[in-house]
């Protein structure tokens, strides 16, 4: 852990030090509710469900499912370590990352990689993803048939990484992965659990949210914390 990173993101939210905590309650979010038909996940395109994961990869690299494909510049299939313990999934690439082909690369992602950092977690140690893999218009929320199109790709990713948490960030992926449209502000504090597995999962607000509402910091760190406790 560097630890001058992680005084530095502590002090920005008026922390003095790590005391970890359980069976946080959970708060009202000023995020709107929405919801992303989750009733409409799609079938397993063609093979996807045995694809090891350059296959896969391969495979949402050529993807043309939904009309997101046409404005891409490079799918964002995901980065990180194919054998981590937690899983962390946004909504959807945004300018840098569409660019990069590398899920949060810009300023959100350094965000990101600060909060991990606060709570001596290395970037490089999880895996990142999205709940789609290409960058929607005018960075607008991905719609209800293109993260359908996408989610037979990130059950295999989590089947492939068999991962011990998630942590889902932001409103669209809470919603997509947990199947409701309850505000994040009232499922944070909560261990949720996600897929015929029951991985832990723990919803938290999105570092782009962050970068706007800069007072939201504590919470996240509160969620990072729940996150840790978990066995």
């Amino acid at each position: 852990m560097h630890s001058d990173l992680r005084d530095e993101y502590l002090r920005a939210m008026g922390i003095q030090q790590w005391v970890a905590r359980t069976g946080l309650p959970a708060e009202p979010g000023p995020e709107p509710a929405a919801v992303l038909a989750q009733d409409a996940h799609s079938p397993v395109p063609e093979d996807a469900a045995t694809l090891d994961w350059p296959a896969l990869e391969a495979r949402v690299a050529a993807c043309t499912q939904c009309a997101l494909h046409e404005t891409r510049t490079r799918t964002v299939f995901g980065v990180g370590q194919q054998q981590a313990d937690w899983l962390i999934i946004g909504e959807a690439p945004g300018a840098d990352e569409d660019r990069a082909g590398e899920p949060f690369v810009g300023r959100a992602g350094q965000l990101l990689t600060e909060i991990l950092t606060a709570g001596g977690i290395r970037r490089a140690d999880v895996y990142i993803t999205n709940i789609v893999k290409c960058r929607p218009p005018n960075n607008r929320d991905p719609h209800a048939d293109e993260a359908a199109h996408c989610h037979a790709y990130l059950e295999r990713q989590i089947e492939l990484l068999q991962p011990r948490l998630i942590l889902a960030m932001g409103r669209i992926a809470a919603h997509h992965l947990l199947q409701t449209d309850t505000p994040v502000g009232r499922l944070r504090g909560t261990v949720h659990h996600y897929g015929p597995r029951e991985i832990p999962l723990i919803v938290t607000y999105h570092p782009a949210y962050l970068l706007r509402s800069p007072l939201e910091k504590r919470k996240v760190w509160t969620d990072l914390q729940l996150a840790q406790a978990v066995p």
